[in-house]
C-alpha cells in the first residue's frame, strides 16, 4: 500500500511561537505512530515563493503508513496550544521525481492504481541549492514568482524551507492538472529558468512531487482553498 502524505500550515498567535516549533517539533513528532518521514519547515512571506521568511508561521510535511495514523496526527497538530490558525490536508501520490534528503518521496507514494484525479491538484517542489548558484537562483526566483501569481488556475501557494537559504521549496494547489501544466510548460520565464537550472547544475538534490489533495480542514489565510 502506498504511503499517505499530510501537509500542515500553522500560524502562531505570537511570532515567537514559531521558534520552539522549528526547534522542537522534530523531536515532538518523532515517535508518532505510523510516521515514515517528517520535515519541519519555515515559510516564505505571504504567498511569495521568492526567498524570505514570515515570522509566526511554520509548516509540516509528513508521510504515514496508513489513514488512521494520518488522521490522528492531523487531530494532534490542529489542537496545539498557541495556534491562531491552521490548515491541514491529506495527499495521495500522483507521480513526480527526485528525492528529499535521499528519500524518494514520489516512489514511496506510488500506487499502480493512482493517477491524477479530475479537480484540484497539489505540488511540492524543493531543492538543495548549491552555494555558488544562490545569487542567480534568488534573482530568478522573484521573476518566476511574479509569473506564477499571474497564472490562471492557481488556488494557493506558499514558499517553504528547511533553512532561510539554500534549502527551499514550494507547496501549491491548482484548479486542475491542465492549469499547472500550462504554467510549467508554457510560461516563458519559468521555461527559461528550468533549463538554466539543468545546464548550470544549480541543485545538489531536487524533488518535484504531484498529489491529489483530499480531506482538508481548517483555514489558510482565513479560508480553505479546497472548499
Amino acid at each position: 500500500m502506498a504511503a499517505i502524505a499530510t501537509f500542515h500550515l500553522l500560524r502562531w498567535k505570537h511570532a515567537a511561537g514559531m521558534v520552539p516549533a522549528l526547534v522542537f517539533d522534530r523531536v515532538r513528532y518523532r515517535q508518532t505512530k505510523g510516521l515514515q518521514f517528517l520535515r519541519v519547515l519555515g515559510t516564505g512571506k505571504g504567498s511569495s515563493t521568492a526567498p524570505g521568511t514570515e515570522f509566526g508561521r511554520t509548516a509540516l510535511f509528513c508521510l504515514f503508513n496508513d489513514e488512521q495514523s494520518a488522521d490522528a496526527h492531523i487531530a494532534r497538530v490542529g489542537s496545539r496550544r498557541g495556534l491562531a490558525e491552521s490548515w491541514h490536508v491529506k495527499l495521495r501520490g500522483a507521480g513526480g521525481h527526485g528525492s528529499w534528503h535521499g528519500v524518494q518521496i514520489p516512489q514511496l507514494m506510488h500506487d499502480a492504481d493512482t493517477q491524477v484525479a479530475p479537480g484540484p491538484v497539489a505540488f511540492i517542489t524543493r531543492a538543495n541549492i548549491r552555494a555558488r548558484s544562490w545569487r542567480a537562483f534568488s534573482r530568478d526566483a522573484a521573476v518566476i514568482d511574479k509569473e506564477l501569481h499571474q497564472s490562471d488556475g492557481l488556488l494557493a501557494v506558499v514558499g517553504v524551507g528547511e533553512a532561510p537559504i539554500l534549502r527551499l521549496g514550494t507547496f501549491s494547489i491548482w484548479r486542475d492538472i491542465a492549469a499547472m501544466n500550462n504554467f510549467a510548460q508554457r510560461q516563458p520565464e519559468h521555461h527559461r529558468v528550468v533549463a538554466r537550472t539543468r545546464t548550470e547544475r544549480w541543485y545538489g538534490e531536487e524533488m518535484f512531487a504531484r498529489f491529489t489533495p483530499y480531506e482538508s480542514t481548517g483555514s489558510w489565510d482565513g479560508q480553505n482553498p479546497l472548499s
